[in-house]
């Protein structure tokens, strides 16, 4: 039964310079793999060499085909001889050239889309506070320069445009690439409605997952909690307006740009309470003593990582009605929607929970249900192995000249 079959994965990954979902999930995934007995090698790049203005203009050269990044590729190609390739960020340092290199050797190439940088260059379609979807349907969205919607650089905007516009024209995305990851329906609409070019039949859905927290117990104790990087995209201030509306306790975990204001308004109502960073452990034990995790996004965001954990802990989650979020969070299953930015509509809800202890204990259930049904270790592995087996398939390559065999 080839379901059982053990493989050699190459796994790629561009790390960021400041750590978030997407290299938490590559790790996961890496584990995953290891722990149901794959031979597993990682290529890793690393965003944190890049410091100086010259090393960004360097990086922006670069990012159309990075031929030192091709040579440890086709390195460890040779070395290591992959069944399967599985990339999940090339920007900028390991560039498109992994996918070359990968085709030439006729390995199956599997790619992660975790955010959308391949449509628009601002990578999240979120840009001054507020939606952008403008360089959707363009090859060179010039206004997105003109805008500068990547880290407020028009020149930095420019390079990611130019690369993922050259790579649209010559077919990279469409061709080099055998099978596309996207974390939920929603997602694989928006890039099907671009003008990327890549089929519907080389787009398949399969979610994040995350480890077994334990369901907490019931009833929670009387607060509810915001776990994220203290941003304006992440609705951090419809969580403050909120809470100085209902008078609601919440607790906030999490650092970033707006964590002085945070404090102000912790410093002036006492219903807030500002935990700051805090470990794994810490926050696994917080998020099964509250009644719901509030998730206040703006923008359509890939597949958060702490909705996943309050599932896992049978937490319920007050969500805006938005985006991934607001596909993964059924209403009246495993939560509650409200209004993105609605800080009142979001009071709302949650008086709702704070009034009725049943309907937090019927929705938390329901959230451990969920993640037990989709986003569990088992059930991902499964996904992800069919996945491979697949697109190995696809590629041509006879199942006996695999280096895989049957457990």
């Amino acid at each position: 039964m080839i379901n059982s079959a053990i493989m050699r994965i190459l796994l790629i990954h561009n790390k960021y310079q400041q750590k978030g979902g997407e290299n938490v999930v590559f790790e996961a995934e890496c584990e995953l793999l290891k722990k149901n007995g794959h031979t597993v090698q990682k290529v890793l790049f690393d965003n944190y060499i890049i410091q100086s203005g010259w090393d960004k203009f360097l990086a922006g050269v670069k990012s159309l085909y990075n031929f030192e990044s091709a040579h440890v590729l086709e390195t460890a190609i040779r070395k290591f001889n992959p069944d399967v390739m599985h990339v999940h960020n090339i920007f900028p340092i390991a560039s498109p050239a992994v996918f070359y290199v990968a085709d030439k050797h006729n390995i199956p190439i599997v790619a992660t889309l975790h955010n959308y940088r391949l449509i628009c260059p601002s990578a999240t379609l979120f840009h001054d506070g507020k939606i952008y979807e403008k360089s959707i349907h363009s090859i060179f969205p010039l206004d997105a320069i003109v805008q500068a919607v990547y880290r407020n650089s028009r020149i930095q905007t420019a390079s990611a445009v130019l690369m993922t516009g050259v790579h649209k024209l010559l077919g990279t995305w469409k061709n080099k690439v055998d099978q596309y990851i996207v974390l939920t329906e929603f997602a694989k609409n928006k890039f099907l409605e671009s003008c990327l070019g890549v089929p519907g039949e080389k787009m398949v859905v399969k979610p994040n997952f995350t480890a077994d927290l334990g369901s907490g117990h019931y009833p929670r104790e009387d607060f509810f909690l915001f776990i994220g990087r203290l941003t304006e995209e992440k609705g951090i201030r419809t969580i403050l307006e909120c809470a100085k509306l209902s008078k609601a306790n919440i607790k906030i975990i999490g650092d970033g740009p707006l964590r002085e204001e945070v404090q102000k308004e912790a410093a002036l109502h006492t219903n807030i309470q500002y935990l700051g960073f805090q470990d794994k452990e810490t926050i696994a034990d917080i998020l099964k003593r509250a009644k719901a995790l509030l998730f206040a996004s703006l923008w359509y965001e890939g597949f958060p990582m702490t909705i996943l954990e309050a599932f896992a802990s049978g937490t319920p989650v007050i969500c805006s009605n938005l985006g991934g979020p607001g596909e993964i969070v059924e209403n009246n299953i495993s939560g509650l929607h409200f209004t993105p930015g609605d800080a009142k509509d979001l009071a709302q809800k949650m008086l709702t929970l704070s009034l009725d202890k049943s309907l937090v204990s019927l929705l938390g259930k329901g959230a451990r249900q969920v993640f037990l049904e989709k986003y569990s270790e088992e059930s991902n592995y499964q996904t992800l192995l069919n996945l491979y087996i697949e697109v190995i398939r696809l590629k041509n390559q006879p199942i006996q000249e695999l280096n895989i065999y049957n457990q």
